[in-house]
């Protein structure tokens, strides 16, 4: 009698999960490589696509003095 081993499959049909398609802000210690290939470092927006992390530059925009 041969016993039949279960296959230890890696594809994951699930859906991701909602936090995995959010870019979210991030502080970076050490620079990394963005998604053009250039290092970012300081505040970024980084994202998980399942497999790695995506960083982006982050933009400051200066606060508008008008308001009104």
């Amino acid at each position: 009698m041969i016993a039949k081993r279960k296959r230890n499959t890696s594809l994951d049909l699930r859906p991701p999960t909602a936090w995995r398609e959010a870019w979210h802000l991030w502080t970076v210690f050490f620079p990394r490589r963005s998604i053009t290939g250039r290092l970012v470092f300081g505040r970024v927006w980084r994202r998980h696509d399942g497999r790695h992390w995506i960083y982006k530059r982050f933009l400051e925009y200066p606060l508008d003095d008008h308001e009104g």
